[in-house]
């Protein structure tokens, strides 16, 4: 009989063996060769969620824990937790060297609970593309490349009026983000927003090419995951690699990641994928180095593939 902490060394094991005798199939020729990495890997804070509404680690700590713990170079931020910060310039200051002496680059800050940028209120929507900006100059200061937003519409109208209130919005906040340098991202977050026509219909309406989407394997409720993934791929800036649990063999239970990858790749994108570890079975590190080994498995596979 497995106990938690014994299923969790087979996979942790078993991951890590596969990666290696996949590695192993190669030439030593082969493997002394520099390869470019089919995508990279950065790590989504919200990955450790718990940990830090449960005051075991705060969000200062999350660089040290990306770089000591998971040996991540790369970081997607989460505005909840500093959210009475984004003006103070000595916490701003504070978390990027910490980042800094890390050797760990921050990529961008996902923005939650700053009001409806599709409500039916336009000075609703006005203010909330107000309260936005405090990010993006956050955002701009860190060195992010964008700013990830949801485009809430409060569920009322129908799904083209919804579309239109969302672009009214999204639009002049693209518009600051672009002038900072930075994309705008919505990701498939609820609502229409998990809608993969009604995304990229957004986008069609926005016209901006600063804004951009941010492909969630997970958020799709009662839309096939595969499918969004693959409307919002042309408009990708980011994708978040999110998991639940794993099987015995360490593959993600709820999305095929060699397929939903395959989607990704096919696209063209090569860019980051952000670790967004979301279980509750097993603690938030190993969810996170469970999804890190998964992801490193799928692209020596995919590698050697397209060599072969």
């Amino acid at each position: 009989m497995n106990t938690p902490q014994s299923r969790r060394q087979f996979l942790t094991s078993s991951s890590a063996f596969a990666v290696l005798a996949l590695a192993g199939c190669a030439s030593d020729d082969d493997l002394l060769k520099p390869r470019q990495p089919l995508f990279q890997i950065s790590l989504a804070e919200w990955s450790y969620n718990q940990a830090i509404f449960g005051k075991k680690m705060t969000h200062l700590d999350f660089p040290i824990v990306a770089r000591r713990t998971h040996d991540i170079d790369a970081i997607e931020l989460v505005n909840q937790f500093f959210m009475d910060k984004a003006k103070d310039q000595a916490y701003l200051r504070e978390f990027k060297s910490r980042a800094d002496t890390e050797g760990v680059a921050i990529k961008l800050i996902m923005c939650d609970d700053e009001g409806d940028l599709g409500d039916v209120d336009p000075a609703k929507r006005k203010i909330a593309v107000d309260n936005h900006r405090k990010w993006a100059d956050a955002a701009k200061y860190f060195g992010c490349h964008s700013i990830r937003v949801n485009a809430e519409t409060g569920g009322k109208g129908s799904f083209e009026e919804q579309q239109k209130r969302a672009a009214d919005g999204l639009r002049p906040l693209t518009e600051y983000c672009a002038s900072l340098g930075l994309n705008c991202m919505v990701e498939n977050h609820g609502g229409l927003a998990s809608n993969g026509k009604w995304l990229v219909g957004l986008m069609k309406l926005v016209d901006h090419p600063r804004a951009g989407l941010l492909p969630d394997f997970g958020n799709w409720y009662d839309y096939d995951r595969y499918q969004g993934v693959t409307e919002m791929m042309p408009y990708a800036r980011a994708v978040s690699a999110k998991t639940h649990d794993f099987d015995r063999l360490g593959n993600c239970v709820e999305t095929d990641y060699r397929r939903m990858m395959k989607i990704v790749l096919a696209a063209g994108y090569h860019r980051w994928l952000g670790i967004e570890y979301e279980g509750e079975h097993i603690p938030e590190a190993e969810g996170v180095k469970l999804t890190k080994l998964l992801l490193q498995r799928i692209e020596v596979e995919m590698a050697m593939e397209q060599k072969a």
